[in-house]
């Protein structure tokens, strides 16, 4: 099993990192179209270097933002990556840290989980919206549902992510808190 967790964690970090790039190459794209609008004879050598045929850059690179985050809050990021206020939690013994983890665990699991399906019957009129510029690149079937999609999966991904910690607290306990001894400390 930890195997196949090592196998999805590195496949998802390599498409964010994918997405990253197209997006990195978009927005060079954007540059490069910006400068030589200016220049005549490139429009008249090169037509299809015409500005406005690059018009859907800006929604391209908006939308590989919207994926980016989601997609790495969802399944790269690690709780550990998160800042947090955690000073009731170190303070507590063993026990009542397990009993705050099982708590806040299942609290931000049913949060979560019941925001779904408001959030899809939201969904339900994205289906029908098409993109202003999108269209232009990948044809006229993308909708705006197709860009937000991301937002039910990390919902689900959280949900599912949190009721397994606490699963993992009821069952092992939790782990001791990881406290970093900062340079004022040591001397």
């Amino acid at each position: 099993m930890p195997r196949i967790f090592k196998i999805l964690r590195t496949s998802s970090e390599a498409f964010a990192a994918a997405l990253m790039a197209a997006m990195f190459a978009t927005f060079i794209l954007q540059v490069a179209i910006r400068y030589t609008a200016r220049m005549p004879w490139v429009s008249e050598h090169l037509p299809w270097l015409e500005p406005s045929n690059f018009g859907w850059t800006l929604e391209f690179c908006l939308a590989l933002w919207v994926w980016l985050i989601f997609w790495g809050n969802a399944f790269v990021v690690r709780n550990r990556d998160h800042v947090t206020f955690d000073v009731l939690y170190v303070a507590a013994p063993p026990r009542v840290r397990r009993v705050f983890a099982i708590i806040s665990g299942l609290a931000i699991a049913i949060a979560v989980f019941i925001s779904i399906f408001p959030t899809w019957d939201r969904f339900v009129i994205l289906r029908l919206k098409r993109t202003a510029t999108l269209g232009e690149l990948f044809g006229d079937w993308v909708r705006m549902r197709d860009i937000y999609i991301i937002y039910i999966i990390f919902l689900v991904s959280i949900s599912a992510r949190y009721l397994w910690q606490v699963w993992h607290a009821y069952r092992y306990g939790v782990e001791e808190p990881d406290l970093v001894e900062t340079s004022r400390s040591k001397s």
